[in-house]
């Protein structure tokens, strides 16, 4: 963003802008502020600015399960059930997994059953879909998925700021055996298509699905910004009915 198209969002001058980049100025909070916003920089960059700036931090970072977040976490679990039987996922700014609704963790246990190991380290999406020991062996397309995950990654930051804790986890799949090393290589700058089906088989059931994300519209907790909410729809009624018997009682 040039200084000009910045201080016109921004409502300050442009010889004000150039002193504060330059050093011959230092900005005040309301200023530090104010430019992250116009930058839609992450609440978690926003508090690095306002230190290094000699401010207090704006921005609390909660626990997900703080007595101030009840609220959220109960929309979160409302979500996460209203989706049945398909699954859906809370994860966080490193793609761990936070929360999942009970088709979630039945799909992936179906899908893994009979496997000895699991994937290492905690519950993550990067590391189920990349390691040999998650989930890759069943999805039919994995390529294309994993090139679209590739892309999320680099893409889908908060405001666009690159995410050290994301850029090591994936530093730490690419490296995963019989992973591509062109993966490596794929332009940041290229679309990334809204949403990619991910084609999954197991046995002589088929399961297809796209997932949407979600972000909290207007949240004021680093915690709650950095969170992102997937849902899987099926894309026919063939999986419609297997996701519907995998939630259906076992017979005695």
């Amino acid at each position: 963003m040039s200084q000009l198209a910045l201080a016109a969002e921004a409502a300050v001058s442009v010889r004000h802008l150039c002193f504060l980049e330059t050093g011959r100025a230092n900005p005040s909070r309301a200023m530090v502020l104010k430019l992250a916003e116009v930058l839609d920089v992450p609440f978690r960059d926003r508090n690095t600015l306002l230190l290094k700036a000699g401010f207090a931090p704006e921005y609390p970072e909660s626990e997900l399960d703080a007595p101030s977040l009840a609220a959220v976490h109960d929309a979160l679990e409302t979500i996460l059930t209203q989706q049945e039987p398909f699954p859906a996922l809370v994860m966080d700014r490193s793609w761990d997994i936070r929360h999942t609704n009970t088709a979630a963790r039945r799909f992936f246990a179906y899908l893994q059953e009979g496997q000895a190991r699991t994937p290492p380290g905690p519950v993550n999406v990067l590391r189920r879909m990349f390691h040999p020991d998650g989930v890759r062996a069943h999805v039919t397309n994995w390529p294309e998925v994993a090139e679209a995950l590739v892309r999320r990654v680099r893409r889908e930051a908060i405001g666009g700021v690159t995410d050290e804790r994301a850029q090591r986890i994936l530093d730490e799949v690419l490296d995963y055996p019989g992973v591509p090393t062109s993966l490596r290589s794929l332009d940041a700058a290229a679309p990334v298509l809204p949403i990619v089906p991910i084609r999954y088989v197991h046995g002589d059931r088929r399961f297809d699905y796209f997932s949407t994300v979600t972000t909290l519209g207007t949240p004021q907790d680093v915690t709650l910004q950095e969170l992102r909410i997937e849902c899987f729809f099926p894309m026919s009624d063939e999986t419609r009915q297997h996701a519907l018997r995998l939630a259906a009682p076992a017979e005695p």
